[in-house]
């Protein structure tokens, strides 16, 4: 395990914050239209096919119950998507983030979802904090290069669970033909979205088709882990808000790098976004890199949203 400093935790607690049914998207786990070589912006089209994956993330902070009764909840992600069909949830909000797995069948796809930071429950705040990297266990991810080093905190909290989400989802796959694994989460939940992509790569068949959504998420993990990502998993968007400082950090000079691809939401109303290429290097006036060059120029409520389609996420918005 890597010691990464007193400051180095100063600098993490900043993570410690915080309808219609939207059209088909193009194809399950399709981003062919993003050009992973150079900033593109993203049509009104293109952006209205994350929406439902906004949502999903949204529907994590929510209650276990609530989850479990979609097709009844009166939650705004419910009525976004309809006839999704939950099968585990699972967390109680502190010591274990909430979770929930279920089958979407408008996509043939299974969608296994984590929340994110409550700063009202200290043991995931706790979480966040724990910043010290170390190797992955080589039980949950076998045959990893001992190159690799992700967040400690993130890694202990995304193994409480992985064998639980790993025994729904390959239920739903055997009884659904469920033929894709979407991995979703938003802040905290964003980063154990991130490291079941791989978890999910390294135990389902290759037939099946693994990809992940997250939104204002922290770096996870180094270089190695970065590249270990977009190897396996190369249909893989982390999306940013404006002035989010979370995705800023733990810092770059603390030894974490994101993956590719970036969406930045460019403006507070959401009408621009781009996908920025490299790893976490695009230096692009539009690019979280040069637009939020450290957390004093950032702005906390922009992890909140509005994200496109005017979605929110957060304990506080599970209506």
């Amino acid at each position: 395990m890597r010691s990464l400093g007193l400051f180095s935790v100063l600098v993490a607690c900043v993570a410690c914050g915080v309808g219609a049914v939207p059209p088909p998207i193009h194809k399950t786990g399709s981003t062919d239209f993003l050009d992973p070589s150079a900033v593109t912006t993203l049509t009104s089209a293109d952006i209205t096919t994350f929406e439902p994956y906004e949502q999903f993330a949204r529907a994590a902070y929510c209650s276990s119950s609530s989850v479990a009764d979609w097709l009844t909840c009166s939650l705004e992600a419910c009525s976004a998507i309809s006839g999704f069909q939950p099968t585990v949830t699972g967390g109680d909000g502190n010591s274990i983030q909430l979770y929930y797995v279920g089958y979407w069948p408008a996509q043939n796809a299974v969608v296994v979802a984590h929340e994110g930071t409550d700063p009202t429950q200290l043991l995931s705040d706790l979480t966040d904090v724990d910043i010290l990297q170390e190797n992955l266990d080589s039980t949950l991810f076998p045959g990893v290069s001992s190159d690799v080093w992700v967040h400690s905190g993130f890694a202990d909290e995304h193994a409480k669970t992985a064998s639980a989400v790993l025994s729904a989802a390959t239920s739903i796959i055997s009884s659904k033909g469920a033929e894709t694994v979407i991995c979703i989460g938003h802040s905290l939940g964003g980063a154990l979205a991130e490291l079941d992509v791989v978890f999910f790569k390294l135990h389902l068949p290759s037939t099946v088709a693994v990809l992940g959504r997250t939104f204002g998420t922290p770096r996870v993990g180094n270089g190695a882990w970065a590249d270990l990502v977009n190897s396996l998993v190369p249909d893989f968007t982390r999306m940013n808000n404006v002035q989010d400082p979370i995705p800023i950090v733990p810092g770059r000079f603390l030894g974490y790098q994101h993956p590719e691809t970036e969406l930045h939401v460019v403006s507070d109303s959401a009408d621009k976004v781009v996908a920025c290429p490299g790893n976490d290097d695009a230096t692009d006036a539009d690019c979280t890199i040069s637009s939020v060059p450290n957390i004093f120029e950032a702005d906390i409520l922009d992890h909140l949203g509005p994200y496109p389609g005017g979605v929110y996420m957060g304990t506080i918005y599970c209506t």
